[in-house]
């Protein structure tokens, strides 16, 4: 069974920082490759650059939160939320 994971080439697990603005303001992010593609997705999904993407999200959340606490552990859950509902929807096209 730790196969599947144990066997995974590194270069997926291994961090990458972007450099991006948030709120006017240049910042670095850094997430594990895998992150990173997901996010690129979604982004592309909603039609917008990856930072683009990132920078609405986080003026969401100090909109609804007044802070964003850890962000990138909010990237990485919203990375798990945008794959749980690509199997749901795979889940309903396949019935």
């Amino acid at each position: 069974m730790c196969q599947i994971f144990a066997g995974q080439d590194p270069h997926r697990y291994e961090t990458v920082t972007r450099r991006l603005r948030l709120n006017g303001q240049s910042t670095s992010i850094r997430l594990e490759r895998a992150f990173w593609r997901i996010l690129d997705d979604i982004a592309a999904r909603e039609g917008v650059s990856t930072p683009c993407f990132i920078s609405k999200l986080h003026a969401e959340v100090l909109e609804r939160h007044g802070e964003a606490k850890n962000f990138t552990s909010l990237l990485r859950c919203a990375c798990t939320i945008h794959l749980g509902e690509d199997q749901q929807l795979s889940a309903i096209a396949a019935e």
